[in-house]
């Protein structure tokens, strides 16, 4: 008998109520939002970058620059240690990570080993030096990869704040800096960001700083010979560039200038830089430009010479001017950059992802649309299947949503383009857990004393196949979400917030609701729908096939497995590296033909033009340049540089090669991961044959798959590797309910053959897997024709694999479990087939 007490009912709509006032802010106007409590106001979703536009981009701390600077710091150290000590020396080198010194006197090399070794201890220099004697008094200093790493973690975090600051500088507002890792940066400025301005502002370390030049030679001449140790070659920012010979000492650093502005002069249009210096660089500046009259200062900016002004009289004041031949937005960015602080080393972009707002714009109204669609034709197809019930499920689903909203807005989630995708899945897949209970319940309704308790026993009884069923999904939802991408973190989450949710309503709202129907209208029997009977005495010998299908099956998936070797997959961008870019003709159509004429003038290598969207849209593939994180990022600022007067930039997607190795091993680890971990919980939940059997079935899966990637040519991505995890979850959830019933028929029916007690399990189940299937279909359906270009690919492996699932389910899994004998065959078959003849004939179900 189904019962709820007035508290349960009560405290289930009030958690109703929580939710929808929860999920108000997100479905109301911003002028709507003003007037809401501020406790609630600001309890909403972030919308994604996808979808509301920005810049996603990872930068690197360029180990090449920390090992320069140590390996200049440890010359400089060794230098000093042995001219104090009064050792003479010669050859002092720095190569790699090694520093070599001979020293001249053999007498003298205990003294200077014992020298050196406070370098080794802490002393002067880092931690991370190891000191080393050879013959003829040749000593050497190695700087250890330790070392290395620890002054790269160090830089990375002295990194942080500068980032911060200077994208706050910018102008930005809406923006993230957060770790990644030991050497890399996670930034994501959301809004209309010029990605290409944002880079330079972060990449350059921008270290200024005053030096004199050594006027003992000039430059051409130091790179003819040989200069000064304390000397060395710079080049200036002049095209062509001209060599100056520059003493390596800075009297004068940025950290001296307290304030830096930039200046265009209103007459001629030149710009430059004023500058004033703190009390301690106006004294060093004094004191140098008065001891240097007549000789020239080196202005240094990242190691080239930004100006060599002559020193005409000592200044004192500690202002000053730089001139700068850079444009006016570009003498902007410098004096940011200076006022934020010079980074310790370069950071390399190796991974951008940027949207255009109005992209994000196009792709929230195509989700809104497909999710719309999705909830009228799944609300369509229940109601005429279960007349009120169809109703009640309806409303669940309404709530469903509600609830996924107000939890991801409590949680601070973010709300992407694939989440979008993931709710609008939800939508077909949670009316599952309504049609298990029902035709549960319709089941029991044949056999029991009342409608009542067969109300009752369907609810407790679908409970367990339910939460069977939904955590194979799950778990691969969590593993989804170590994957990587933003984006499919945000599949990942709305995926396993809405099985719980769904899940939850369904034993909540759900049964409360029908709770109440039961107590006012004291119905019967089930509402009719004329497709009542449809599955009700169904008698498929899906068995009797079995060896047919199955073969071919195994041929298929042999073929699917020699395309894959032959042809392999076409991988995207984030497991090969290089750059995918989205443009929009400013005026008429794209033309493709001038597109690729233009783009292979670049000399980029392996360049794809393809129209997407409609007539005045495009889309760029580039392979990888093989050259490093940088030739990625060079390759995109070409393309920009080339088409950025004729086209807008709706998309930009830029890999390098260390992001898309890691990409790669995590997608693998992810899937591998993700099999283990469901296929180690049905092991637990039944017998090992069926879990077996969920092997063999989730391998077919996964192969047919993989052959469809092939055969299509569809571009193989993460997005690609969040579908195949979802239908791998999908199809094992439908096989988890074939294999409970097929337990719960081992145990009533213990002498029946194992090939009539499968097909028996699978026709009681049958009109759940049909209308499951049916359900997610039509969502799946929807996002393919309305949810965007970005989203089709996706939604077409999903309507794929959702049938490839409900198939797997029947004719791989279950048939597996006759070959592995999960029942041995009954001597006496014939009796046995007498005595339990009745469910073979669709009488007893």
């Amino acid at each position: 008998m189904l019962h709820f007490s007035r508290w349960k009912t009560l405290l289930i709509w009030l958690v109703a109520f929580a939710a929808v006032v929860i999920a108000t802010p997100n479905l109301v106007s911003e002028a709507q939002r003003a007037y809401l409590p501020d406790w609630l106001r600001n309890d909403r979703l972030m919308l994604g970058l996808d979808l509301q536009g920005g810049s996603h981009i990872v930068l690197k701390v360029e180990r090449s620059d920390i090992v320069r600077n140590r390996l200049e710091e440890a010359v400089a150290n060794v230098r000093n240690a042995l001219r104090g000590a009064g050792i003479r020396y010669t050859g002092l080198t720095g190569n790699d990570q090694t520093v070599t010194v001979r020293i001249t006197d053999p007498a003298e090399t205990q003294k200077a080993v014992d020298r050196l070794k406070s370098l080794t201890t802490g002393g002067d220099s880092a931690p991370g030096l190891t000191l080393q004697q050879g013959g003829e008094g040749q000593l050497s200093l190695q700087i250890s990869d330790a070392g290395i790493a620890a002054d790269v973690a160090s830089a990375r975090t002295r990194s942080l704040d500068i980032v911060g600051r200077r994208i706050a500088g910018f102008g930005y507002e809406n923006f993230l800096v957060r770790p990644d890792g030991d050497d890399r940066i996670t930034v994501q400025v959301l809004g209309s960001v010029d990605a290409e301005r944002l880079k330079n502002l972060l990449n350059q370390p921008a270290k200024l700083s005053f030096h004199l030049i050594d006027e003992s030679m000039s430059g051409q001449e130091a790179l003819n010979g040989r200069w000064p140790a304390t000397s060395q070659v710079l080049y200036s920012l002049d095209d062509p560039p001209v060599p100056y010979l520059v003493d390596r000492t800075a009297f004068i650093t940025g950290s001296n200038m307290v304030d830096i502005q930039p200046v265009v002069d209103p007459q001629t249009q030149d710009v430059s830089i004023t500058y004033r210096l703190d009390a301690e660089g106006t004294r060093r500046l004094a004191e140098a430009t008065g001891q240097n009259i007549g000789k020239h200062l080196a202005i240094v900016f990242d190691d080239q010479v930004m100006s060599a002004p002559a020193i005409d009289a000592a200044i004192t004041g500690g202002e000053g001017r730089i001139s700068a031949n850079f444009s006016e937005d570009g003498v902007r960015d410098l004096a940011l950059m200076l006022r934020a602080g010079a980074l310790p080393a370069t950071l390399t972009s190796v991974e951008e992802r940027s949207v255009s707002p109005s992209f994000g714009a196009d792709s929230i109204f195509s989700g809104l649309i497909a999710g719309l669609v999705a909830v009228l034709l799944v609300a369509a197809l229940m109601i005429t299947l279960y007349r009120i019930l169809g109703l009640v499920a309806v409303v669940s689903l309404f709530f469903n949503l509600i609830l996924i909203i107000a939890v991801l807005s409590l949680a601070g989630a973010t709300l992407t383009l694939p989440g979008i995708a993931g709710i609008v899945l939800i939508v077909g897949m949670a009316v599952d857990s309504n049609v298990l209970i029902y035709e549960r319940i319709r089941e029991e309704e044949r056999t029991g004393p009342s409608f009542a308790q067969a109300v009752g026993r369907g609810f407790s009884r679908a409970f367990a196949t339910i939460v069977d069923a939904n955590v194979t999904i799950f778990i691969a939802a969590v593993i989804l979400f170590f994957l990587g991408s933003e984006s499919i973190r945000g599949f990942a989450v709305t995926l396993a917030v809405g099985i719980l949710t769904t899940v939850f309503t369904a034993f909540t709202l759900t049964r409360s609701i029908v709770a109440v129907w039961l107590a006012r209208r004291h119905p019967r029997h089930l509402p009719k729908s004329v497709l009542t009977h449809l599955f009700e005495h169904a008698n498929i010998r899906f068995m009797g096939i079995r060896r047919y299908v199955f073969t071919a099956s195994a041929a298929i998936s042999l073929i699917a497995m020699a395309a894959f070797a032959t042809v392999g997959l076409q991988l995207g961008i984030d497991f090969t590296g290089g750059s995918l870019i989205e443009v929009t003709a400013k005026q008429g159509n794209a033309d493709i033909a001038d597109l690729r004429s233009r783009l292979n003038d670049l000399n980029l290598g392996e360049v794809g033009v393809e129209r997407t969207g409609g007539p005045a849209n495009a889309r760029i593939r580039i392979a990888s340049q093989g050259g490093g994180e940088n030739a990625e990022q060079s390759a995109a600022t070409l393309v920009r540089g080339e088409l950025e007067a004729d086209y807008d930039f709706r998309r930009v997607e830029v890999v390098g090669p260390a992001i898309s190795g890691e990409l790669t091993m995590m997608a693998t680890l992810g899937v591998v991961a993700a099999l283990a971990a469901i296929l180690l919980y049905i092991w637990i939940r039944f017998e090992w044959q069926f879990a077996v059997g969920a092997i063999v079935a989730t391998l077919h899966d996964v192969i047919i798959m993989l052959g469809l990637f092939v055969l299509t040519g569809i571009e193989f991505n993460l997005t690609s590797i969040a579908a195949v995890l979802t239908i791998v979850g999908y199809s094992l959830n439908d096989t988890v309910v074939v294999y409970d019933r097929m337990r719960e028929n081992l145990k009533r029916y213990t002498r029946m053959p194992l090939p009539i007690l499968i097909d028996a399990s699978i026709n009681q189940t049958l009109s759940r897997t049909v209308l499951t299937a049916a359900t997610t279909l039509l969502a799946l359906l929807a996002l393919y024709l309305f949810g965007g270009d970005v989203m089709r690919s996706f939604a077409f492996a999903m309507l794929f694999g959702v049938a490839l699932g409900t198939f797997s389910s029947i004719y791989i899994a279950a048939p597996v479990l006759i070959v592995f004998r999960l029942r041995p065959e009954s001597p006496d078959r014939e009796e046995s087939n007498k005595t339990d003849s009745g469910v073979n004939s669709g009488t007893v179900v």
